[in-house]
């Protein structure tokens, strides 16, 4: 709304044509609409044409098999793009913060981004839903404490969402309590100094780009393997955004070092890359077959380890009241023994499984946890579980633990497990 007072003063001066753009996500109900009615009113008011629509991003969350965030971003981006193609525009104006980019900054580095990701958002870049559209981001070295004192100042009207205050949501969790821990007793410039960082990291992975699609675009060019691992990384990123598949670390890693190997990205598509550095896709001839591999283990020896279709597992069991474990490490997890039981079996996924990792209401299909978590389809066929005699999962490799299987105040013994790929 902030953003909207001043583009509409400028307009005046500039000569800028603006129309309003609102979309509905439908998920607070009654409130939604409030929001809505407030952007159409003020549209009215000032004498702008208003577009909106109204989608239920829950449902469409459901069908594309994503995270609740995720969907409501992706239709955000493809509304807008459809709403500016409809009204002729050719930019839009979005009213990201500062705040909102140290937030993005944090939850980008601890999903594991390279540089690209914590560069954060640009002052202009192109949409994602229509490369043709172009977004600004005015606002977006300014804080949110100076754009509220700017709408008290004008007597801009304005509602806030309730949900960004949910602890369900981890940017709400880093807004809330990480960002606030870190001003008070480690950084009280937090933000001028994360700005700063994501502007070097920016200006160093848009060199880095630069490099790649130059030597991509070479007709001479040095051999791959020469090249510095950050330009071996980055040719093969930018050549799977190209084909549209997603760059994920581990896929782009793969393909590095193992040349001429074929990924599965998805049960039509094949992904590989030939020793001059050039990444191809090809149909998939057909689906990877599940594995029936299993293996029976019991946990009856104080400490012991078994090899799993190249996992090394070690346990050891202890006694132990309580719920207070020891400080989180890759590779380790700590289990209520009594609720796990003998004996456990190591198997890969199936059709049809469900899990329940630590902190969600119920279990859910391990594709869709696969899908939410990124990781690769060629991969997850591959990925070591444990399961009680009963059938059920406690761990999964490269997932959080089972709910049902954490530490408790009246747990009594417990299993340390431990895992490595080899």
């Amino acid at each position: 709304m902030a953003l909207l007072h001043a583009l509409h003063q400028l307009s005046e001066v500039e000569g800028w044509r603006l129309s309003v753009a609102h979309l509905n996500h439908q998920l607070r109900g009654r409130s939604s609409d409030l929001d809505e009615r407030l952007v159409r009113d003020t549209s009215k008011k000032l004498k702008l044409p208003f577009l909106s629509e109204r989608i239920k991003v829950r449902d469409v969350a459901a069908k594309r098999k994503v995270s609740l965030e995720m969907a409501a971003r992706e239709i955000r981006h493809e509304f807008l793009a459809r709403t500016a193609q409809k009204a002729g525009a050719k930019t839009i104006a979005l009213a990201h913060h500062l705040d909102d980019q140290v937030e993005l900054f944090f939850l980008r580095l601890l999903r594991g981004s390279g540089g690209e990701g914590l560069a954060g958002m640009k002052w202009v870049a192109p949409s994602p839903a229509n490369p043709k559209v172009t977004l600004l981001r005015p606002l977006l070295n300014i804080s949110k404490s100076n754009i509220e004192e700017y709408a008290l100042q004008n007597r801009i009207p304005f509602r806030l969402d309730a949900t960004n205050e949910s602890s369900d949501f981890l940017r709400n969790r880093i807004r809330t309590e990480l960002l606030p821990l870190l001003k008070s007793k480690y950084q009280g410039a937090i933000a001028q100094t994360v700005s700063r960082t994501m502007e070097i990291i920016g200006a160093e992975s848009d060199f880095v780009s630069q490099e790649a699609c130059a030597w991509l675009e070479s007709r001479r060019r040095q051999p791959f393997e020469g090249l510095p691992l950050a330009l071996q990384r980055r040719c093969i990123q930018v050549q799977l955004q190209r084909i549209g598949v997603a760059a994920e670390f581990d896929l782009v890693e793969h393909l590095r070092l193992k040349p001429d190997i074929q990924i599965e990205i998805d049960p039509r598509t094949c992904v590989a890359r030939t020793p001059l550095g050039v990444v191809n896709a090809t149909s998939s001839p057909k689906p990877v077959a599940f594995s029936k591999a299993s293996k029976k283990i019991q946990l009856g020896s104080a400490t012991s380890a078994t090899i799993f279709d190249g996992v090394k597992i070690t346990w050891e069991l202890q006694h132990k009241r309580g719920k207070s474990r020891p400080e989180r490490r890759s590779g380790v997890e700590v289990f209520d023994l009594d609720k796990i039981g003998q004996p456990v079996v190591l198997r890969h996924w199936q059709p049809g499984d469900r899990f329940q990792p630590s902190g969600m209401a119920k279990p859910v299909k391990l594709q869709d946890l696969f899908t939410n978590e990124k990781i690769p389809a060629a991969q997850r066929r591959s990925l070591t579980l444990a399961v009680t005699a009963q059938g059920e999962i406690f761990w999964v490799e490269r997932l959080r633990i089972a709910e049902r299987f954490k530490l408790s105040k009246a747990s009594i013994r417990r299993l340390h497990w431990r895992w490595q790929r080899l």
